[in-house]
Parts: C-alpha cells; sequence; structure tokens
C-alpha cells in the first residue's frame, strides 16, 4: 500500500480532494502539522465526499514525530526542486510520498538530506507549482502504475451495458 504524506497543508479543500485520491487508490493519508484548518472543517470533509470512512488518515505532531514512528521509511519528497522526476525512480508498494504545503514546498532543511528521494513533476520555466491535489494524482498514479495498480479495479464497466454484447 503506498501512503500519501502532506507535510502542514494549509488548504482544506486540497486535503479533501488528496484524501479523496487516497481513498480511489487505497493510499493511507498522513498529515504532519501544523495543519492551516481542523479535521472537521466543512470544505475539508465536502471535498473528501463520504470517502472518509474508506481510509486510513494519521496525524503527526511534526516530521521528526513522522520519522520516529516509521523508523526506516523510504519516503521520496515532491518538490520543484527534484534533481530527477517523479518517473525517473521505481516505486515500491510500501513507499511514502511526500509533499510539502502549497505556499512553500517542503523545507529545505528537510530535503538537504534527502537528495536521491527528491522528484519533480516537469513543467514550464518561471511558474512555481502545480495544485497540491493535481501533484499527488500525477506522481501517485506513476508509482501504482510501475507496480501493476495493485489491488485496483482491472476493467471499466458500464452501467446499463455489458462489453461483452
Amino acid at each position: 500500500m503506498m501512503h500519501i504524506v502532506l507535510h502542514e497543508p494549509e488548504i482544506p479543500s486540497n486535503t479533501g480532494n488528496i484524501a479523496r485520491t487516497c481513498a480511489c487508490t487505497g493510499a493511507d493519508l498522513h498529515l504532519i502539522r501544523p495543519l492551516g484548518f481542523e479535521l472537521d472543517e466543512k470544505k475539508l470533509r465536502r471535498a473528501g465526499l463520504d470517502y472518509w470512512d474508506k481510509l486510513q488518515v494519521y496525524v503527526y505532531d511534526s516530521f521528526e514525530d513522522f520519522l520516529a514512528k516509521h523508523p526506516g521509511a523510504h519516503v521520496f519528497m515532491a518538490t520543484t526542486k527534484g534533481p530527477q522526476t517523479y518517473a525517473d525512480v521505481q516505486y515500491g508498494p510500501d513507499d511514502y510520498i511526500m509533499f510539502g504545503k502549497e505556499t512553500a514546498g517542503i523545507p529545505e532543511e528537510i530535503l538537504k538530506d534527502h537528495r536521491e528521494q527528491c522528484i519533480r513533476i516537469p513543467m514550464t520555466y518561471h511558474l512555481r507549482s502545480l495544485n497540491l491535489s493535481n501533484a499527488v494524482a500525477v506522481v501517485l498514479y506513476e508509482a501504482l502504475r510501475q507496480q501493476g495498480f495493485p489491488g485496483l479495479q482491472e476493467t471499466g464497466r458500464l452501467r446499463n451495458y455489458d462489453w461483452e454484447t
């Protein structure tokens, strides 16, 4: 199972959208404080739809708290400063993919010690970043694609028709 880590997320609707993506993919969601919202905030809950009971959400007091609770975890860090793209690395089934807060990303004091785990999504010059929930979806689905989409629906289906007829 993949793990998505949000370091100090600020916008409740982004985190709600990410929670929905995690529920749809079977990924766990890890939130590192401080959060820019309360976990019972209406915008957060609305963006996550009625999927909240279909995923695991963990909350940590700090990055150090997260590391202490997951010793030896393999954590990729999505950043515009990454030396390699998200498609250049191999993801394992229990890997963590961390994203920073919307206004500043992952702090450089964390990134400096994890160069080989820093990944980026290519984009045009002179723009800051993608929307956080879009970035999570891009990277998470690449990780799942590399693993053959484990545990996910293998075929699409119509509601009122059979593909076989």
